[in-house]
């Protein structure tokens, strides 16, 4: 097996882990739904989706905002600003780190968005088209914006490093975690890192229609079938996760092991459609490799990105076919249990990829039952897979064209 070469002893290690999720409130009950195979999709009830033709969602169940979000925040933010506070400050309790004790200076917020605060903002033009102007919030001018979440985390905290928002949809937990590297090369120690979403109302719902990607079949565990011969889209979801990343040198001397080091990292762009160019994936993926120094023969699993529309599916497998040949390697897609969660998606992907690591084990893909054979992966299914795990790949791909890639490797010992 190739291990890293590529400064690994000094790659950065994540340290604290927050989920909030339709498959559990903490990490720790995410993952016990994840290794149990527990399917977290059912019936929208945020609102009445009967006029819609999908009508499926991973929700964020019992979240009680009042416990979990200062209560000045609660009318001044909208509820994917909620879900990113709570996971951060889990996260941060799970790293251990009191950042009162630290340089503000020198820790840093990035997250990944997607569609913002779209409740919020719904809520808001409702009043203006209902009423008059002077039932518009002050608030409307912040709450809906991308950068919302990592402004109210890092006021929270008291973190006044480098804050940054990456708005590459289902990419941009990948990116977000790419560029908290990069900052942890010049004069951060610690940055506060992930993402979330939570666009389930009839705004949100309308504007992921347009894609065409989501499927519109009504039984929860036939819906998303990534892989599948019956694949027909993807159902849509809420919430993500949030990471504690730092140096290896500061997690160390305050000694902290960490869940995985960040190894390598690389993000494409599609080319337009019609150009008769090949999609980005494998030049992202080969590139996220090559920053790890890690060979294909070095991964261990493969986190895919699965989109479940069976055009995305099978350009995905071809291009995990080309760098590591047919089912040379395992692959898993766990987001089934929760539907694609967006701007909160990869990064739940990487928590999930970290637990992974920490207890040598494959989660597996619940749902596909009938594997496309052309497209020769090694779908893990029915039940997780033990294994000697130390490089995992994580991948991804936002709606428009973003894909990217990250590499993750065992705590150094």
């Amino acid at each position: 097996m190739s291990s890293a070469t590529n400064g690994s002893s000094a790659a950065p290690v994540i340290t604290g882990l927050g989920v909030t999720a339709p498959t559990g409130l903490t990490a720790d009950e995410h993952w016990a739904a994840v290794l149990a195979g527990k399917p977290a999709i059912g019936r929208i009830t945020r609102f009445d989706p009967s006029s819609y033709p999908v009508q499926l969602a991973g929700e964020v169940a019992d979240f009680d905002t009042k416990a979990r979000v200062p209560s000045r925040l609660i009318h001044q933010t909208d509820r994917w600003t909620h879900l990113g506070l709570s996971a951060a400050a889990e996260a941060l309790e799970d790293a251990e780190v009191v950042p009162a004790e630290l340089p503000e200076f020198e820790m840093a917020v990035v997250t990944a968005a997607s569609s913002g605060g779209t409740e919020f903002g719904q809520h808001e033009m409702e009043n203006l088209y209902q009423h008059d102007p002077s039932w518009v919030g002050a608030y409307q001018s912040i709450a809906w914006f991308y950068a919302a979440s990592t402004g109210q985390i890092s006021i929270r905290h008291g973190m006044r490093g480098p804050c940054g928002v990456l708005c590459c949809e289902q990419a941009g937990g990948l990116d977000a975690i790419g560029q908290s590297r990069r900052l942890l090369r010049g004069s951060s120690r610690l940055v506060v890192t992930g993402g979330t979403d939570a666009s389930l109302c009839p705004y949100g719902l309308t504007a992921q229609l347009s894609t065409g990607n989501l499927s519109t079949v009504s039984d929860p565990g036939r819906a998303y079938l990534p892989f599948d011969t019956a694949a027909s889209g993807y159902v849509p979801g809420e919430g993500g996760a949030m990471l504690i990343l730092e140096r290896a040198a500061d997690a160390e001397a305050r000694g902290a092991g960490g869940y995985a080091r960040v190894l390598g990292y690389a993000a494409g762009f599609d080319p337009a459609p019609g150009s008769e160019r090949p999609p980005a994936l494998r030049r992202t993926l080969e590139a996220a490799l090559a920053d790890a120094g890690v060979t294909p023969a070095g991964v261990d699993v493969v986190f895919a990105d699965a989109s479940g529309v069976p055009a995305q599916d099978a350009a995905e497998a071809a291009a995990i076919r080309a760098v590591f040949g047919p089912g040379s390697v395992p692959v898993t897609a766990p987001k089934t249990l929760t539907g694609r969660l967006y701007g909160g998606g990869a990064a739940l992907d990487v928590a999930t990829a970290a637990l992974a690591l920490r207890d040598q084990v494959i989660p597996h893909t619940v749902g596909p039952e009938s594997p496309v054979p052309g497209y020769g992966l090694d779908l893990v299914l029915g039940e997780p897979r033990a294994a000697a795990l130390r490089t995992v790949l994580v991948l991804a791909r936002g709606h428009g064209g973003f894909n990217a890639a990250l590499v993750l490797g065992r705590p150094a010992s």
